[in-house]
């Protein structure tokens, strides 16, 4: 009885102890909190693409940034983030991209239909992400865009 009684006393403390550490997941539908993180990274605003759904533009080093939410019902409660970067008039050869593709992780590059140089990485947002893991999701963007911004000749 005694060994019983310890059992389910130590399961209670830990569900109790483990209870105080769970953080809140972030989904698709909070976009103030998504456009919080981006600002940690630079000036960032909210607003709407042409079909309703929310829509990051944000700067990072002095490089312009979209963020698209996507797969979103009623304009709210998203699945997932692209992010996208596009540099307008520059136009590397195709050996460039397939030498970011083939050296990158995390993102993929391509030309687009002006030729220009585009990068782009998806965050999956179903399930949810901790405020920790969306940092370091941008963290990881920052790089990729002063990186390939160095990869294709921006700077």
């Amino acid at each position: 009885m005694k060994l019983s009684s310890m059992i389910a006393g130590s399961a209670i403390a830990l569900m109790l102890t483990s209870s105080g550490f769970a953080q809140p997941l972030l989904t698709g539908a909070d976009t103030s909190e998504i456009l919080n993180a981006a600002r940690g990274y630079g000036a960032a605003t909210l607003t709407t693409q042409s079909n309703g759904d929310p829509q990051i533009t944000g700067k990072i080093e002095g490089i312009t940034y979209q963020i698209y939410f996507r797969n979103c019902t009623n304009n709210a409660d998203c699945e997932d983030l692209n992010f996208y970067l596009g540099f307008l008039d520059l136009k590397p050869t195709l050996e460039v991209i397939n030498d970011w593709n083939y050296n990158k992780r995390f993102s993929r590059a391509y030309i687009d239909q002006d030729d220009d140089a585009c990068v782009e990485m998806d965050l999956d947002l179903v399930k949810g992400v901790t405020a920790e893991y969306l940092d370091s999701q941008f963290g990881l963007w920052a790089m990729v865009v002063g990186q390939f911004a160095e990869h294709v000749g921006y700077n």
